[in-house]
């Protein structure tokens, strides 16, 4: 899967899903701007199931994840920006990045960088409500229950997650990596389009040290923030093409 087609989206009233294999489904949210529409992962596991980021919050997600009463639902925000934590306030089991937790507490725009969105030209296709506006769009607080950092582990039973820091699209960027199986929930460090390193808070140098990283990594399948996912050798062009980007322009400058 060399950064191939996505898996047929069924849209609904609001959130599209498609079904990626018998136990991950893929949610996005087909009528918000294409700038902040982001992937949503639900991962079904054997003790606990894992909802990875939670798009924008514009309308309820949790009645959109189907996972059996009395079963827990691992949530994990992969870093604080507006199109991966708008609706974690809506679940109980809270996880993200230890760097910024604190900040999860109260949802700044400046820091989810909703601000953006108020103003945004095209803000969504379709109006969620009649009277929505996409100036009112807030984030609620939602403080983590489990902060994650490096090395940490998320176990859903038969999968055990290690939790990669892979900072420069933001300081507090991670991801989860299953070692035994290959497969990668990389958040926004790398995904199959344009990378975002211009924001306040990236850090291109960073970033460089994240790629060189990446290309190292022996994942099966990645499913990142954004766009198509991607295989291992995908995942290398990727990097490499980033690191070559970089030096052209550090050579230049």
């Amino acid at each position: 899967m060399a950064g191939g087609p996505r898996p047929e989206l069924e849209v609904g009233d609001w959130f599209g899903k498609a079904k990626v294999d018998a136990a991950t489904t893929m949610l996005t949210e087909p009528f918000v701007h294409d700038f902040v529409r982001a992937n949503m992962w639900h991962l079904e596991g054997r003790d606990a199931d894992l909802l990875v980021d939670t798009g924008m919050g514009i309308r309820p997600l949790a009645p959109e994840i189907d996972t059996p009463p009395g079963k827990p639902l691992i949530v994990v925000a992969t870093h604080i920006h507006l199109d991966h934590v708008g609706s974690l306030h809506e679940f109980p089991m809270r996880m993200g990045p230890k760097m910024s937790s604190a900040q999860f507490d109260r949802m700044d725009d400046a820091v989810t960088y909703a601000y953006m969105f108020h103003n945004l030209d095209g803000a969504v296709t379709k109006l969620p409500a009649p009277d929505w506006k996409a100036a009112d769009y807030r984030i609620p607080s939602a403080p983590l229950t489990r902060a994650l950092d490096e090395g940490d582990v998320v176990d859903l039973g038969d999968r055990k997650f290690r939790v990669l820091h892979l900072p420069g699209h933001s300081p507090d960027s991670i991801a989860l990596f299953d070692e035994a199986d290959g497969l990668f929930f990389a958040g926004d460090a790398i995904y199959d389009g344009m990378l975002i390193d211009d924001l306040p808070d990236s850090d291109r140098t960073a970033y460089c040290r994240t790629m060189q990283r990446l290309l190292d990594l022996p994942i099966r399948i990645g499913h990142g923030g954004h766009g198509p996912s991607f295989d291992r050798a995908r995942m290398r062009e990727i990097a490499s093409s980033y690191l070559r980007r970089r030096e052209r322009f550090v050579s230049a400058s």
